[in-house]
């Protein structure tokens, strides 16, 4: 989940790959994997489809246990907002989601109002405010 990823784990980040235009989304899921090189495009293994991932620096280290690198994949499920906008997560969006826009090599990233598909508040609306949640 992404409130699990420290900023330690992701340190080692150079750029992200964005593999589609996310000014349509309002959230990605995001989840650090073990993946076997620091580059390239890894394997994907889930339903729907992955939208990004990171690639590591070349000081980025392998784990000594298994010899594969913690990367991240950011990823949406076929029952995700972007195509079933009236579904399960039209008011809300899944713990390890993340508002797109707020993502950058070595950030985490974090939920907005837009990826917990709500509008602002009308007050915020009026001061032009708006905040991460």
């Amino acid at each position: 989940m992404s409130s699990l990823i420290e900023e330690a784990e992701i340190s080692h980040e150079a750029e992200l790959v964005w593999l589609e235009n996310v000014d349509g989304l309002d959230y990605v899921r995001q989840s650090l994997d073990r993946l076997p090189t620091r580059k390239g495009r890894p394997a994907y293994h889930r339903d729907g489809r992955m939208v990004a991932y990171a690639l590591l620096a070349p000081t980025a280290k392998p784990s000594r246990a298994s010899g594969t690198f913690r990367r991240r994949v950011f990823w949406l499920l076929p029952h995700d907002r972007d195509t079933k906008p009236d579904g399960l997560y039209a008011r809300s969006a899944p713990a390890e989601a993340v508002d797109p826009l707020t993502l950058e090599p070595r950030v985490k990233g974090y939920k907005t109002e837009r990826s917990e598909g709500g509008p602002p508040s009308t007050a915020m609306q009026e001061l032009g405010i708006t905040l991460p949640l």
